[in-house]
């Protein structure tokens, strides 16, 4: 298992981004989060394979095409804590 803590900027908040990553990490078996962060961009700690996780990512990339300007992706440590996938605030 590997872990991504990523970055997305453009039109992210209001367009129903954080949904739509649930529903794609779901997918794609990830465990982690997806927030809003008060700049106005949206973090995602997404966990799993390499694999599921690029596919996610390329998944919300297609379904919210046009709001996202930016994507800042860099590892992190994977954590047993996230056993599912989650919408925090």
């Amino acid at each position: 298992m590997v872990a991504r803590h990523i970055i997305f900027s453009g039109t992210v908040q209001g367009v129903g981004f954080r949904f739509t990553a649930h529903r794609m990490a779901a997918r794609h078996q990830l465990t982690g989060y997806v927030r809003n962060l008060s700049d106005g961009t949206v973090e995602m700690l997404a966990q799993g394979s390499a694999g599921d996780i690029e596919d996610c990512i390329r998944d919300i990339q297609q379904s919210l095409i046009g709001h996202i300007r930016e994507i800042k992706t860099e590892e992190a440590p994977p954590n047993p804590r996230y056993a599912d996938f989650r919408i925090t605030f």
